[in-house]
């Protein structure tokens, strides 16, 4: 998929949630339930009136079982053995400007999948859960300096650091003064 404006990104975005919550049968008030979004801003969301933030979107796919980036391929649909950097997708958090890159996205024969990322100083974004128990992650700190709390238990990183860890709750992301920017590596 070639670069896409935010308007037509967001459309495709919803247009792949309508169909998610479609094949499951779910009202708006059962998927309210499930992700713990109010009914009013789902609605939004599935008419693309409004752009999904990382936590939103983070609780929409623990609500159906997805990783961001395995709902990111359902949005781009689409698979290449090279990846450019010009058509790797890119999004960009509305309230933190959290900006995250898809390097190497999963696909249906390919379990694993890179992300770049990057946190502006002092930025935060955090997760309630995680879509599938036990999801292994390899964080490598680019630049700068990051705090990682991984189910109550905060990892203080700087340049260079490398964090292990299967998730099975709630993880946040704190940026310090610097910034930072990281390789995230999920199977």
């Amino acid at each position: 998929m070639g670069k896409l404006n935010e308007a037509d990104f967001d459309t495709l975005i919803a247009r792949r949630l309508k169909e998610l919550r479609s094949e499951r049968n779910w009202s708006l008030d059962e998927l309210a339930k499930h992700s713990g979004m109010s009914r009013a801003t789902l609605s939004r969301l599935e008419n693309a009136e409004v752009s999904g933030s990382a936590s939103m979107l983070g609780k929409l796919c623990k609500a159906y079982g997805l990783t961001m980036s395995r709902f990111m391929l359902m949005v781009e649909d689409q698979f290449q053995p090279v990846i450019n950097k010009a058509a790797q997708s890119v999004w960009l958090d509305p309230e933190t400007e959290f900006r995250r890159c898809s390097v190497s996205p999963p696909t249906a024969n390919l379990s694993g999948e890179v992300l770049y990322c990057e946190l502006p100083p002092n930025a935060f974004i955090s997760y309630d859960g995680t879509p599938r128990q036990g999801l292994e992650h390899h964080l490598v700190l680019v630049e700068g300096a990051l705090n990682i709390t991984v189910e109550g238990r905060c990892h203080a990183l700087t340049t260079g650091d490398c964090l292990r860890f299967q998730l099975f709750g709630a993880s946040s992301y704190q940026a310090m003064d610097v910034g930072a920017k990281y390789y995230l590596f999920i199977v």
